[in-house]
């Protein structure tokens, strides 16, 4: 009896104060329990069963047995993670994978689980995604990841799957977000994952470098004011048609040349005429759209300009753009809303309108509009992620400090790439503290 509770109250406190550990000990288990022993109810209580066959109920009438019951999908493979289960059924003839999509929320209440998420895995077969616990109250990424070059892990996704920031895939991204919402976060998540990478960081940040400056020992380029990111926005603008006169060079295409050998991006060229890929990180971009002269007006309307350019054409050069703020739509001047139909990648933290979830999400996923309104406030981090396919995701980025992302940067400074056409933007770190210091306690 002593073990017994002793047992309860172990289960009992691991689930309030540690529920990965819980769940890895004694959730998993009875989760697999549950399921087994209430599949075939829960499946034929949510509808999703087809009717017997013909043939067996010619069997039954020939044989003047009982009818058939009605046939559940088979479990082809259950699979215990360390955040849920994920279930692999091969759907009957008439089913559609959107009748476990709109099943989803009524299995998580039957199997008794955090979640359920599911997606077509290939015809005829559906993965449900479950998960044992609010695996974004506390994120922990997992030690192993499938990063990669310009792959990196950044959030966990509300499935307890790791979602990535792929520059291959998705070359250029949107993140919005209210003050506080963990924007910055995310931002410097970015940065420490890239370090380590063969890339050149540039970074764009009119608010006097606050957010990117201490990062700077791994920025091969950084503009801290407006008149300094148009003068860097042009010479990667001369960066990239310079990097496709090499790739129309090198093509040479003929009737003898191998189909690998042929290419239209840095990734088909030879290693050693490959130019380094570069990320630009641009923050605050509201800084750099708004104006109070002409003269403001002319420099606003040529660094748009760039960075439109940039979006369009720049991926097939190695150039990759991320932008950060607040709010993203036509009230920030023209060019803005063809930028932004070039951001194939869209990231909305929390928003203090609909009106900001709209600018991010109206025309790829209007429904994650609502869900990018309603994150909390006292989860800062979390995100709704979105893409073109429609399809979108609640996410929620590990806390990052600022130094341990300085720090990040600082081990792996010695991978700062020389690019020599943005060299006039190349951060002087030995005269950082030559700036003049200004004591704020003192009155005016």
């Amino acid at each position: 009896m002593t073990v017994l509770v002793v047992i309860l109250g172990t289960a009992a406190l691991l689930r309030w104060r540690r529920p990965a550990w819980y769940w890895l000990t004694f959730g998993a288990l009875a989760a697999v329990i549950r399921l087994r022993f209430r599949y075939a109810s829960v499946m034929e209580a949510c509808g999703l069963t087809v009717p017997p066959s013909r043939l067996r109920l010619l069997l039954a009438r020939a044989t003047r047995s009982e009818v058939p019951a009605s046939r559940v999908p088979r479990i082809r493979a259950l699979k215990v993670t360390r955040t849920g289960l994920v279930l692999r059924l091969k759907m009957r003839p008439g089913q559609d994978a959107f009748d476990f999509a709109a099943a989803s929320d009524r299995l998580r209440h039957s199997f008794g689980m955090q979640g359920v998420t599911s997606r077509e895995v290939k015809a005829g077969v559906v993965e449900l995604r479950m998960t044992g616990y609010d695996v974004l109250k506390r994120v922990q990424m997992p030690a192993k990841t499938d990063a990669g070059t310009l792959r990196v892990p950044v959030a966990l996704r509300e499935d307890g799957s790791v979602h990535y920031r792929d520059y291959r895939t998705t070359p250029h991204a949107l993140n919005i977000g209210a003050t506080q919402s963990g924007k910055s976060v995310y931002q410097r998540r970015l940065v420490a994952a890239l370090a380590p990478q063969p890339v050149a960081l540039v970074g764009v940040d009119c608010k006097n470098g606050v957010e990117l400056g201490p990062l700077a020992r791994r920025f091969s380029a950084l503009a801290d004011n407006p008149d300094d990111a148009r003068g860097l926005l042009e010479a990667l603008l001369d960066r990239m048609e310079a990097t496709y006169e090499v790739i129309r060079r090198e093509q040479r295409i003929s009737a003898d040349t191998p189909d690998e050998e042929i290419t239209a991006d840095i990734w088909g060229l030879p290693e050693k005429l490959r130019p380094t890929p570069v990320v630009v990180l641009v923050d605050e971009v509201a800084e750099l759209a708004l104006f109070a002269s002409k003269a403001e007006e002319k420099r606003r309307d040529a660094i748009i300009t760039a960075l439109v350019r940039l979006a369009q054409l720049g991926r097939a050069a190695g150039i990759y753009v991320e932008i950060c703020g607040q709010r993203f739509g036509s009230d920030l001047g023209g060019g803005i809303t063809l930028l932004r139909s070039q951001l194939t990648g869209r990231t909305a933290h929390r928003v203090n309108d609909e009106a900001s979830a709209k600018m991010a999400f109206a025309d790829i996923a209007p429904d994650a509009v609502l869900a990018a309104v309603q994150i909390p406030n006292e989860r800062p981090g979390t995100a709704v992620v979105g893409d073109s396919s429609g399809g979108w995701v609640l996410t929620r980025t590990p806390f990052t400090t600022l130094r341990q992302a300085v720090n990040a940067c600082n081990r792996h400074a010695d991978l700062t790439p020389e690019v020599p056409e943005l060299a006039a933007w190349r951060p002087a770190l030995d005269e950082a503290d030559a700036r003049p210091r200004v004591d704020l306690t003192k009155a005016a």
